[in-house]
């Protein structure tokens, strides 16, 4: 990691709640962050993340208005999605019946309501491993992460972290450029810190 640049950050501006929190958490890992509201601020960005707390008809309004859509549908360079941001990554969500960016193949769907289990999830809760990945390195099988979410991805063959709320969904995601965490990583201590200590240092193979 001898080229600082790898360490800038576009941070995209979705309308998010978790837009400050996120920040400071990178700037916490030495990185430099770069706030991004249009697309042409994106076209040189080293890294990106997307993250987001609201609901996934507005957040794609907004992404398209600013013409980040498309622009994210076309990077090459490792992007993150956080929380909402990582449902956006799908091909679209059950809320709101709106399309998303498509990246990543699947649907995200509303978590189901139980005796004993409140919707939204909210709260610490137990990451599964389900492959190794180098976003997971130095987090042990098992750990705690924190999680606010009314929705969710399905477990398939993208997901290398799984959790449980009545029903089982992806907490971690990565599709060769593209990856996702269900939590946030702003928030839950040292495996979201070292979550995105990860993606800072992940480059291409």
């Amino acid at each position: 990691m001898n080229d600082s640049g790898t360490r800038t950050v576009a941070l995209i501006d979705a309308g998010g709640a978790n837009l400050g929190s996120v920040r400071y958490a990178l700037e916490r890992e030495c990185a430099t962050v770069n706030i991004v509201r249009d697309a042409d601020e994106l076209r040189h960005a080293r890294r990106a993340i997307l993250p987001g707390v609201g609901a996934a008809p507005p957040t794609m309004a907004l992404l398209h208005e600013r013409g980040l859509a498309d622009a994210l549908r076309d990077v090459r360079v490792p992007l993150l999605g956080i929380c909402l941001g990582m449902q956006l990554l799908f091909d679209d969500s059950e809320e709101g019946d709106v399309a998303c960016l498509g990246l990543l193949p699947g649907s995200v769907r509303r978590l189901v309501a139980a005796d004993g289990l409140r919707v939204p999830h909210m709260g610490w809760n137990q990451m599964q491993f389900l492959r190794d990945d180098a976003l997971l390195h130095g987090i042990g099988d098992g750990a705690q992460a924190y999680f606010v979410h009314g929705y969710a991805a399905a477990v398939t063959e993208d997901c290398v972290a799984a959790c449980v709320h009545g029903e089982r969904f992806a907490a971690v995601v990565r599709r060769g450029h593209v990856m996702g965490a269900q939590f946030h990583p702003e928030r839950s201590a040292s495996a979201g810190a070292t979550l995105l200590r990860n993606f800072l240092a992940w480059t291409p193979a």
